[in-house]
């Protein structure tokens, strides 16, 4: 099973709801791969609780529910980097950054979508523009030989 790690700031919305939408779509395709997601400065992104309502509401509208499976944002490490086969970082203009400043080595090695967080973006905009990209990659993994 190959692995596609997720990155945004905190960890709690954009890339939670990656997260968990790809991996309900690899599961209905049979894509031999697992999404999981971290967060680059889940510390310092004030978030509260383990994901954004926005998130949940967002995984539920497209028939993913959750149940109870809540953990808490997760601070990516160098072994996290190391473990994916796929890393996509959800907002170059945010992330690259971050990745720069952390974990230089990876900068060129990560995949950068262009996803806006809520000082952007109306949830329902960033979550469609999530599905879209997400559909994307998937058909993209399916296509690719293995």
């Amino acid at each position: 099973m190959k692995t596609v790690l997720f990155l945004c700031s905190g960890n709690y919305y954009r890339s939670r709801f990656a997260e968990h939408l790809f991996n309900a779509i690899a599961d209905r395709d049979h894509l031999p791969w697992q999404a999981d997601s971290r967060g680059l400065i889940v510390g310092r992104a004030g978030n509260s609780g383990p994901i954004s309502g926005y998130a949940v509401h967002g995984l539920e509208q497209r028939g993913i529910h959750l149940d109870g499976n809540l953990r808490f944002p997760v601070q990516v490490t160098e072994q996290d980097l190391g473990r994916a086969n796929l890393i996509i970082a959800l907002k170059e203009s945010e992330h690259r950054r971050m990745l720069a400043e952390q974990f230089p080595a990876w900068v060129e090695r990560v995949e950068y979508w262009h996803v806006h967080d809520l000082d952007c973006a109306e949830p329902e905009d960033a979550l469609a523009q999530l599905d879209r990209e997400v559909m994307a990659l998937s058909s993209r993994l399916l296509a690719a030989p293995a």
